[in-house]
């Protein structure tokens, strides 16, 4: 009797425009043995997970002709001015994830800094500008930039992840 393992691997990203790009694949295979299962479940989940990640590089049509990364709105103004003073061939890359770029150009204008001044606290901090920053930088300068700036508008209003703030419960003191 044949023993069938069947493994699907799928993957979704988002992309600007409230669009997403999605692609999986599913592979079915005939094992004589159990105890060929562990082996071979190892061998086709990284076929399939190289095979998906290659696929999804090409993204296809975006919606309004965005490309991967940029930000819509009013924050595309201030990406026209490179924050390191240096033009990058009209390549706007940023390392850091879409939303935490879009909330770096939110602080920059709200708060009317100067985008110099911004890179070279990250070069003070991390060795490296802005928009060469990982998820894990871009997350220590945002809030750095919050601490000391404070924190005003749609940026104000969006709790961040690992919040240590407590309330008292109704009635108590502190």
């Amino acid at each position: 009797m044949a023993i069938v393992l069947e493994a699907n691997y799928c993957k979704k990203l988002g992309l600007p425009g409230y669009s997403s790009h999605q692609y999986g694949v599913t592979i079915r295979a005939e094992l004589g043995d159990i105890n060929q299962v562990p082996k071979e479940s190892e061998r086709v989940y990284r076929l399939l997970q190289t095979s998906v990640d290659r696929e999804l590089q090409q993204t296809g049509w975006l919606p309004q002709g965005r490309q991967p990364g940029s930000a819509p709105g009013p924050a595309r103004r201030l990406d026209s001015i490179p924050a390191d003073g240096v033009e990058s061939n009209g390549a706007d890359t940023w390392t850091c994830s879409p939303k935490q770029r879009e909330l770096i150009l939110r602080l920059v204008e709200e708060h009317s800094l100067d985008r110099r001044e911004v890179d070279e606290l990250a070069r003070e901090r991390f060795g490296k500008g802005v928009r060469s920053l990982n998820k894990l930088e871009a997350s220590g300068l945002i809030d750095e930039l919050l601490e000391r700036h404070g924190a005003k508008g749609q940026a104000a209003r969006s709790p961040r992840r690992g919040s240590t703030r407590r309330t008292a419960p109704a009635g108590r003191a502190p």
